[in-house]
């Protein structure tokens, strides 16, 4: 039997990244995001929905993530998906499914001004907005490279 977990969303950050870093000296960037669909029921009327994810990102990529994006920001990410099981403090079974984020890119425009819905207002994370228009490419390095037959 074939297995394949790959997962691919775009949408916008619900909350301002959250770096840590593990006791492996790992830097690990939690955030959320919400996806939206619109689509026409049968009664014609038009629908909504919103879905609601969690994310974590390991590594350089965490930190960079981290500086330049924040809550309300436009971004999309590739990965896959993960099932975390533990018992919790009351001895309770817990689980969760999160999105682990292997490559990302940012959407809209870097003021935060334009179509993708990002937040131009500069009280929040005032950090990261002013270097946001200077961000280095986040790529996965086949862009660069000769192999390409284009």
């Amino acid at each position: 039997m074939a297995n394949f977990n790959k997962v691919i969303l775009a949408g916008n950050l619900t909350r301002d990244p959250q770096l840590s870093v593990l006791p492996s000296n790992t830097q690990v960037c939690e955030f959320g995001m919400a996806i939206n669909r619109k689509w026409k029921g049968q009664d014609g009327e038009m629908r909504d929905e919103t879905c609601f994810v969690d994310l974590r990102m390991y590594g350089r990529r965490a930190e960079v993530l981290n500086k330049y994006m924040s809550k309300g920001k436009p971004i999309m990410v590739e990965g896959r998906l993960k099932y975390d099981q533990w018992e919790g403090k009351d001895g309770g079974k817990r689980s969760k499914l999160y999105v682990v984020v292997d490559n990302f890119e940012f959407l809209g425009s870097g003021g935060g001004g334009g179509s993708g819905g990002g937040r131009s207002d500069s009280s929040s994370r005032n950090d990261r907005n002013s270097d946001y228009d200077e961000m280095p490419p986040v790529t996965s390095g086949a862009e660069n490279s000769d192999d390409i037959p284009f």
